[in-house]
């Protein structure tokens, strides 16, 4: 209970420049959440499904192959439906590489959407902390220039006291969602390196095929 006392003391003693700041949090963690959901999924459901087309692809059953990526909507399936679909009418691997980085590129925005946005929510955090602490100088310095000078020392580094909870808010907020947005982006770059590994393998597993054929 005293925690929670404290915490509501410090956040009403930071003025209503609090606000602005608590409000880039929920915002921030709302976006983290969701990123974070989202790419996990992507991750899961990307590996199962390259691992039932790996074998259809070992095994030459492109038609399949496709059939299998085209009902699935996850990134992989996208990538490897285009690439196979362009299999079907140019057997040349220019042509089918050009098809999967067409793909990739187009699925790249998708796995990255929002992340950023964490990197400005914590820029405005702190930026509003620190605009709040220097209103807050300026309305202290204001308040006690009719004082009497024996009290204004007190009164002084009372104001000085509360204007700075809206700099360690906003530092507080900005720290956590800077990490989180390195965190996603790492995994989204897993991600993408895990798509373009694919689309590599699918082009030589293409080419062995054919030399196999050959």
């Amino acid at each position: 209970m005293q925690t929670y006392n404290t915490i509501v003391n410090f956040i009403q003693s930071g003025g209503i420049w609090m606000v602005p700041i608590a409000i880039a949090l929920g915002f921030g963690l709302a976006i983290a959440i969701e990123r974070f959901v989202f790419l996990n999924n992507a991750r899961e459901d990307n590996r199962e499904l390259w691992e039932k087309l790996l074998g259809l692809l070992g095994q030459g059953q492109y038609d399949q192959a496709g059939a299998a990526a085209a009902e699935s909507d996850t990134a992989i399936g996208r990538i490897m439906s285009h690439g196979l679909s362009r299999l079907r009418s140019a057997r040349r691997r220019e042509d089918v590489e050009m098809a999967l980085e067409e793909s990739l590129m187009e699925t790249i925005p998708e796995l990255e959407r929002r992340t950023h946005y964490l990197a400005t929510l914590a820029n405005v955090a702190t930026l509003l902390g620190l605009l709040g602490t220097i209103i807050g100088l300026i309305q202290a310095f204001t308040a006690i220039s009719g004082v009497n000078p024996a009290e204004k020392a007190d009164l002084l580094s009372a104001s000085i006291s509360v204007a700075m909870n809206t700099t360690a808010f906003g530092l507080m907020v900005a720290i956590p969602l800077l990490l989180i947005h390195s965190w996603l982006q790492s995994v989204t770059s897993e991600v993408v390196d895990s798509l373009e590994m694919a689309s590599i393998k699918f082009l030589n597993l293409m080419q062995l095929r054919e030399t196999q054929d050959a």
